[in-house]
């Protein structure tokens, strides 16, 4: 057997053929390592479909790098972990040194490093490229600050990489956020007819991946009967090239938009694309720009996907790995429910999260409304262990991966942190939900309503919620007007309210 002097790790989710690990592959001294472990599928009770895309992009991406001649050992359906892996392939063949990008997953990150420690071997853990701010970067920006806010960040980023900047260094526009611009609901008719995402036919290494899969992985939740994801790169460009071309055009103004039966809306669906590297951010980016000239696109849609991408999607890994490992241990209200069990079902009375959490099994997806102020905002009102939540989060959508399921679940859907990097809870009634969507109107409970059989348990839980933590509301002028709003509730009724929402608290699965 071949004793290479490297042994080059790439991960599921690092399936980047300019990354700086295959940069200096020299065939005759290293070998590169991809391995399957069955560890990464069961951690976290994991979505059919996020397990069948993660094999087949990896199981893509080492055909690729075969015909590229890159010297690959490929370890299949392991029952190992993923170090547990390395470690035996490293005494087996006598390796020096492990060369691999920095992971994604602090629990990954801290493995390595220890197998290296354990086994003394030189461990070269390289940056990650593939963002536009690095680790040290994002230090440098917090440092001695006391409160981090994405508007600032993102500003920065805009001005250092010249994106939506004019000659004389403004704003394009002459404002930073058209944020207030985006937040249409669909009109009352519903949204029309919206270009349906691009899809890709299944080849036989996908095939093959769901076969095994089904048969391996039969009691996760999700189905793969709607599996469609781009797998390999070219796939993934022809998915940017789709969006850019046919969807962003109204992207902007129904971001925030749900309707029933409606899972996609006009969103990009490319985040998974991204989180598995086989697209670049810059080139989105610069595919979004051209195509608002090219269009004469509304510059508030084309500046509100732009900041999710080199803004919010940034300033979350940067906020990940500079709080954790504290950031999964928060419990800012010390709350300590179970998750209900219809989260892995869908089968709940509430209509907007039967719909949401329905299309999350059906194709392991939801967009960031219907996770922050549907499934989010739930949990949250309901009182839900953060952990429990963010596991469910990392297990069921197929763009999961740590740094960026963490700090969206726990940070800013459950305030778990207490605010570190958002300026308030993120909770709203059911009349926000009415506004947004068509959900109220096929629902069992009524949004309006605050207590009793008829009342919506989001309308409830929300006012509880609100009655519970007056003070802290009443103290931030971002969210004084909720309590204001609180005043015009009698005492009666406040205490109908905790009434009820105590017994909704007791028993949520049968909601």
């Amino acid at each position: 057997m071949k004793h290479p002097e490297r042994l080059v790790l790439i991960l599921g989710d690092q399936l980047d053929l300019r990354s700086s690990a295959l940069r200096d592959i020299d065939p005759q001294k290293d070998e590169i390592i991809m391995i399957e472990s069955a560890n990464e599928a069961q951690y976290v009770w994991s979505h059919q479909a996020k397990i069948a895309l993660f094999l087949s992009a990896m199981r893509h991406f080492a055909s690729e790098l075969e015909k590229l001649g890159y010297p690959l050992t490929y370890v299949k359906n392991s029952p190992l972990s993923i170090v547990e892996v390395l470690k035996e392939q490293i005494l087996r063949r006598n390796v020096k040194c492990l060369v691999c990008i920095e992971p994604g997953e602090w629990r990954l990150k801290q493995a390595i490093e220890a197998l290296s420690k354990e086994l003394g071997i030189y461990l070269e853990m390289l940056e990650d490229e593939h963002f536009y701010c690095s680790r040290n970067e994002f230090i440098e920006w917090a440092a001695n600050k006391k409160e981090f806010r994405l508007e600032y960040f993102y500003r920065l980023m805009r001005k250092k990489h010249q994106i939506l900047i004019d000659g004389d260094g403004e704003p394009e526009g002459g404002q930073w956020n058209f944020d207030q611009d985006n937040r249409k609901p669909y009109p009352k008719k519903g949204p029309g007819i919206i270009d349906a995402p691009v899809s890709f036919e299944v080849d036989h290494i996908t095939q093959e991946v769901l076969d095994f899969v089904a048969k391996t992985y039969p009691n996760h939740p999700g189905s793969l009967r709607s599996f469609h994801w781009p797998v390999t790169r070219d796939q993934a460009l022809k998915a940017l090239e789709y969006f850019v071309e046919y969807r962003l055009r109204n992207f902007g103004i129904y971001q925030d938009a749900m309707w029933v039966d409606t899972p996609f809306g006009w969103h990009s669906i490319l985040s998974s694309a991204l989180n598995l590297k086989l697209l670049n951010p810059r080139e989105v980016v610069e595919a979004v720009l051209v195509a608002w000239k090219k269009y004469s696109l509304d510059l508030s849609t084309v500046e509100g996907f732009i900041r999710q991408i080199l803004g919010w999607r940034e300033f979350v890994r940067g906020m990940y790995f500079l709080d954790m490992p504290k950031m999964a241990e928060d419990n800012h209200y010390q709350h300590k429910r179970p998750l209900p069990q219809w989260y892995w079902t869908g089968q709940t009375g509430m209509s907007c999260m039967r719909d949401a959490i329905g299309q999350t099994l059906k194709y392991g997806y939801a967009h960031h409304i219907q996770r922050l102020m549907v499934t989010g905002n739930f949990a949250l009102l309901a009182e839900i262990l953060p952990q429990a939540v963010c596991e469910w989060y990392l297990a069921i959508y197929v763009d999961a991966i740590e740094w960026v399921e963490l700090p969206n679940t726990a940070g800013m859907a459950l305030f778990a942190n207490g605010g570190r990097f958002t300026s308030k809870p993120y909770i709203a009634s059911g009349a926000y939900i009415k506004r947004m969507s068509n959900y109220c109107g096929s629902c069992k409970y009524k949004p309006e309503v605050r207590f009793g059989e008829e009342a919506c348990p989001i309308t409830t839980l929300y006012w509880n919620f609100l009655i519970k933590h007056r003070k802290q509301f009443e103290s931030n002028p971002r969210t004084r007007l909720m309590t204001a709003n609180l005043k015009k509730i009698s005492d009666e009724d406040q205490e109908k309210i905790s009434l009820h929402a105590k017994e909704l608290l007791n028993d949520l699965d049968v909601l």
